[in-house]
């Protein structure tokens, strides 16, 4: 059963939260991803999504330019995005708040309510059985790893967006 956490005047029964670090790589490509194949799915107004920081050091800035350029090669759009950082409300507002590594499930896990703690996974829990549970952040690397990074964001939305369909059909 979907707990409706987010404000009434929203349309969306379900939110979900991206978030990484500085919220200008991972989470920005997450949302993007994520939001095409609501699109696709017919799920765009059931769902609404986001993303934010763990640290707030890059608020208000656009997406990497390597980030946007490889998610539009992909066909994914970061257009209008912008860093923000992770907010207490933030905890009360989404359903889902997924985390691109450990590190920011951590921090997650420390500044989140006890109540709302079952909200919090990592993104790539959706993903096909793999080799890795987290996206590595590609801030400081080649182009290479921002494709790494979508090569593996990619699935995992999928799988996300199967329970996402699951948790819609079991909710009136």
């Amino acid at each position: 059963m979907i707990k409706r956490w987010f404000r009434r005047e929203d349309p969306a029964r379900v939110r979900v939260l991206m978030v990484c670090m500085g919220n200008i790589c991972r989470s920005p490509m997450a949302e993007a991803v994520l939001r095409a194949k609501l699109v696709r799915a017919g799920l765009a107004a059931e769902v609404a999504v986001d993303s934010a920081g763990t640290h707030g050091f890059h608020k208000g800035a656009q997406p990497d330019p390597r980030a946007v350029a490889q998610a539009q090669r992909r066909g994914y759009s970061l257009q209008g995005q912008k860093a923000r950082p992770l907010v207490a409300d933030d905890f009360e507002r989404f359903d889902l708040l997924l985390a691109m590594d450990r590190d920011n499930l951590d921090t997650l896990h420390e500044r989140c309510p006890p109540p709302a703690r079952d909200r919090l996974r990592l993104l790539l829990s959706f993903a096909p059985a793999g080799a890795t549970d987290e996206v590595p952040d590609p801030y400081y690397g080649s182009i290479a790893g921002f494709d790494h990074a979508l090569d593996l964001i990619e699935p995992a939305c999928d799988g996300l967006l199967r329970d996402l369909q699951r948790r819609l059909a079991e909710s009136p």
